[in-house]
């Protein structure tokens, strides 16, 4: 067994291996850069290296630096975790040729499963079906365009190297082709630097099954069931369970055997999984997509039923050990679901979110489990994916493990950084979700009902104000009623009176008056309450009218961050607003949705656009976003290039309308 072990990744999942790790009595070596000094994987392991800047390309991607590390303290492997080197067949061939072991398959299979093309043809060869489609290498723009044609449409464009949905198109008429093939050519190359594109006829109906495997570098090749990832945005997964709801024992069976068939066609070693597509409406068809040659995101619900630590799997057999079970020993217990929790706003097309985790609540209890690497004070950018935590739930059965869910969901909290918490847990209480009638298009017909957000309560705001009103108040039993900022005086107490405004909503006026311990409350034009709080350090009690609501509390910055039954809401003090009124309707002002870089300026100052003509890309977190022109006029103001980086709402262009530019006003 390994003496030390380098784990070249970051986040959650670096957090989740370095705790096997310690498990095993295994010394741990965690790598960072710039952008993730001090974060928590680094706190967690033994001994922690810096890499380089914040891209990751001189950092999590620099093969060279991450031999430099492991062969600086002394590593004999590395795992390499998900993403980044975790499925780079250069990096499997570096660490072999340093004589430091890649805890992972080997070279041949990376080289035969990282590529799709190739791996199609392999499982071909090995009996599995597959989608039909077209997946020689090399294939032009025109080719690439003609399969999708023959094909018949809807199609999808996949990128022949990486995963995660990067650089997927779904491509619905001829029209569409052009821009659709640029765009996952762009994106491809900017994600894995290999801009190669298969083509394969789109399932809608559809069903995401994926089977994990094991398998021992002695001939033994199990698999452990299958996991459901049917609830998909953008390709990429969102909600993860096992067992899925959609197989029984005989069709276990099929596509388990079939996954087995697949790993042993390219001598496979280690975790992998297997994934396939299954037509809703004939569940008996299932094709093979991909096999990915790593630890997936969605590992630990087959953890919770079957009871294996695959990470502690994966060090075992990279060490030559043999598999503790056969085939016939594994038996899946009962059900898992896992959620992802991203810094995303689903309410603005789920664009990335960035800032700093001022406040944290994570949640706990039976059969209840959170993989994550937040902490108070961690930095939240744009440099990386926006996967922040896993939330999972075992229980005896789904609805018993849907429910804990829900409810460890509402437990959970990051205040200083927009998530995706109430999202998932309306997804989670879906009728169609309830009752396992899953496809990876439910999320996109939902649309609003998932992701609407309503304004704060009455009893939010409130919460608020006497928030403010506690920490205005001095420490103590004895206190000098003329000290005290409260609009006290001789007679009847005054009204202190604060604006206080959520993200997209009108300011609304709340006046208070009294004390935290006894006051009176009245938001906006109602008739004022009995109201009192009670602060505990991060969380404050609040009581309006005889209703009582716990929070989780953090006040920074002219914000209020209040989180209960899993909504966060952030609520500025409306008077220290720089602007508060938003643009005009009819503005012809583009402002960026996110934080992040301009890949791509497709206008030039003079241009004449239509309403929706595209002005300018902007990427942030491995996701582009077309930023249009929001009137037809011309463009008379483009204050950005291409590899510049804007943050939130900067304004990056302007559109005047014709009837306004400034040598008609002259006429």
């Amino acid at each position: 067994m390994f003496d030390t072990v380098l784990v070249a990744n970051r986040g959650e999942i670096a957090v989740r291996v370095i705790r096997t790790l310690r498990e095993m009595g295994i010394r741990s070596v965690a790598v960072f850069s710039d952008a993730d000094a001090g974060a928590l994987h680094t706190r967690l392991a033994d001994v922690a290296v810096r890499l380089g800047p914040a891209p990751a390309a001189q950092s999590y991607l620099s093969i060279e630096r991450v031999l430099a590390a492991a062969g600086s303290t002394g590593a004999q492997a590395i795992h390499p975790g998900y993403g980044f080197l975790s499925e780079n067949v250069e990096f499997a061939r570096a660490c072999e040729q340093a004589g430091i072991v890649f805890i992972g398959p080997p070279v041949a299979a990376l080289e035969a499963m990282g590529d799709k093309i190739r791996a199609k043809q392999t499982v071909v060869a090995a009996g599995v079906p597959v989608v039909p489609g077209r997946s020689e290498p090399g294939m032009t723009d025109a080719e690439v365009a003609d399969a999708a044609v023959a094909a018949g449409f809807p199609v999808l464009l996949k990128p022949s190297a990486g995963g995660g949905g990067k650089g997927m198109r779904v491509v619905r008429t001829k029209d569409e082709l052009p821009d659709a093939i640029a765009g996952a050519r762009r994106e491809a190359r900017g994600s894995f630097g290999d801009d190669t594109l298969l083509v394969e006829r789109y399932v809608g109906n559809s069903r995401h099954i994926e089977v994990q495997v094991l398998g021992d570098s002695h001939g033994t090749v199990i698999h452990l069931g299958e996991r459901e990832c049917s609830l998909q945005r953008r390709h990429q997964k969102v909600i993860e369970e096992a067992p899925s709801p959609l197989l029984d024992t005989s069709m276990r069976a099929a596509m388990g055997g079939a996954a087995v068939e697949a790993a042993k066609a390219v001598g496979y070693t280690g975790a992998g999984t297997v994934e396939f597509i299954v037509d809703a409406d004939r569940p008996r068809d299932f094709f093979f997509l991909e096999m990915n040659t790593r630890l997936q995101v969605e590992h630990p619900v087959t953890e919770c039923v079957t009871g294996l630590d695959l990470v502690e799997q994966q060090i075992r057999i990279a060490a030559g050990e043999r598999l503790p079970i056969g085939q016939s020993d594994v038996s899946l217990d009962g059900h898992a679901i896992e959620a992802r929790l991203y810094a995303e706003d689903p309410a603005r097309g789920f664009l990335p979110q960035a800032g700093t985790v001022l406040g944290l609540a994570e949640p706990s209890g039976p059969g209840v489990r959170m993989d994550s690497s937040l902490a108070v004070g961690s930095v939240v950018g744009t440099d990386y994916d926006p996967m922040l935590a896993k939330v999972i739930a075992w229980a005896p059965d789904r609805e018993t493990a849907r429910a804990r869910l829900v409810g460890a969901l509402g437990e959970t909290a990051v205040l200083g950084v927009t998530t995706n918490a109430a999202f998932l847990r309306a997804l989670l209480t879906d009728d169609d979700v309830v009752a396992g009638r899953l496809d990876t298009g439910l999320i996109e017909r939902r649309g609003e009902d998932l992701t609407a957000v309503a304004e704060p309560s009455a009893h939010v705001y409130a919460a608020a104000a006497l928030a403010l009103l506690v920490e205005s108040e001095p420490a103590g039993p004895l206190v000098d009623r003329w000290s005290v900022p409260d609009g006290w005086r001789l007679g009847e107490p005054a009204w202190t009176m604060r604006k206080l405004q959520a993200p997209g909503a009108d300011p609304v006026t709340v006046r208070v008056r009294g004390r935290s311990g006894s006051a009176e409350v009245a938001v906006g034009d109602a008739e004022p309450a009995s109201a009192r709080a009670v602060r505990d350090g991060d969380r404050l009690t609040v009581t309006v009218d005889g209703r009582t609501s716990s929070y989780a509390l953090v006040h920074h910055g002219g914000t209020v961050w209040l989180a209960a039954g899993g909504r966060v809401t952030a609520l500025r003090e409306h008077e220290r607003l720089a602007s508060s009124s938003g643009k005009a309707a009819g503005d012809g002002v583009v402002t960026s949705p996110m934080p992040g870089t301009v890949t791509v300026v497709q206008a030039s100052v003079g241009d004449e656009v239509e309403a929706g003509t595209p002005l300018l890309v902007v990427e942030a977190m491995k996701m582009e976003h077309v930023l249009t022109a929001p009137i037809a006029g011309t463009v008379t103001e483009l204050g950005v290039t291409a590899g510049r980086t804007v943050a939130l709402d900067e304004r990056v262009a302007l559109v005047t309308p014709v009837a306004a530019a400034p040598e008609q006003q002259e006429n």
